[in-house]
């Protein structure tokens, strides 16, 4: 595998128009891989509205099968350019039966998989656990035709165990598809202060594991939320290569160098001085008497 690799950031807005979102992200994948893009991800439900704002039953009719309609159309499209995509989507699996998932699309059309959002947040605005079952297919890595890539979502991101395990699968670069923002209501010390922590925790990954990270968010006023963008690619050691704005829709195409994980990792050795026989705590809930 080629240790440069050009990443493509789609960060949109998006509209209660299905199929426009879709064509708007083919579109922006488009640009991204005449600007150089190898590898594209989208952000987090790229389809649609953030529709967990709500608890809403006629919503479970924007989910599809994996690998289905949006998947395939992709598919094509990543054979045409000859690059990698990443895409976000509501997953319909069975009657009653439905994940946040992403479909890993390779440079000749090929669907590598899928990997299922593994931790649901319940929060107001964000109410995921309703139209969610956590992923039951573990961690994931894909073997793309640029680079080894793990894929996480979203919640994942503030969870250090689920990087550290993709990046002991293999993966050289973590990518999050995402979809986060402020609420209309708060303050702005407020906003800075989650936005530094929700950049903050994913580069602490990157600098934890040794890989680069890459983050994808949406932009754009959805029912009291402003989503706040952001998007960014970290090096391995946790600098900013590149961040979007907060407010605009941006097509990013940004180089990483694959060979500074060897680098970071041999003169930050954190990978050879785990103490792995002393972990087992970890897998608790809590560490009380019970």
């Amino acid at each position: 595998m080629k240790q440069k690799v050009n990443v493509g950031l789609v960060q949109m807005s998006c509209t209660n128009d299905r199929e426009k979102n879709l064509q708007k992200a083919i579109n922006k994948i488009k640009e991204a891989a005449a600007k150089g893009a190898q590898i594209i991800c989208l952000q987090e439900l790229f389809t649609s509205l953030y529709f967990c704002d709500e608890e809403n039953h006629d919503n479970f009719s924007l989910a599809e099968p994996i690998p289905g309609p949006s998947s395939n159309t992709l598919s094509d499209l990543a054979k045409e350019l000859n690059i990698v995509i990443i895409a976000s989507l509501f997953e319909k699996r069975a009657q009653g039966l439905y994940h946040n998932t992403t479909a890993v699309l390779d440079a000749d059309g090929t669907y590598l998989g899928k990997y299922r959002k593994m931790h649901i947040p319940d929060d107001p605005g964000f109410y995921e656990k309703f139209y969610f079952t956590p992923g039951d297919l573990g961690y994931k890595v894909f073997k793309t035709q640029f680079a080894a890539i793990g894929v996480l979502i979203c919640w994942d991101q503030w969870y250090p165990e689920a990087a550290r395990i993709t990046s002991l699968m293999g993966a050289e670069i973590l990518f999050y598809p995402t979809a986060i923002g402020w609420a209309t209501s708060q303050d702005q010390a407020t906003n800075v202060e989650q936005y530094n922590a929700w950049q903050t925790i994913q580069r602490s990954h990157a600098v934890a594991n040794g890989v680069h990270v890459v983050s994808v968010n949406r932009v754009g006023h959805e029912a009291g939320v402003n989503f706040w963008g952001g998007s960014f690619v970290s090096n391995p050691f946790g600098t900013i290569l590149h961040q979007a704005s907060h407010q605009s829709e941006e097509t990013i195409v940004q180089e990483v160098d694959l060979s500074k994980t060897e680098s970071y990792r041999i003169h930050w050795p954190f990978m050879r001085d785990r103490r792995i026989d002393s972990y087992q705590p970890i897998t608790k809930r809590y560490l009380d008497e019970e």
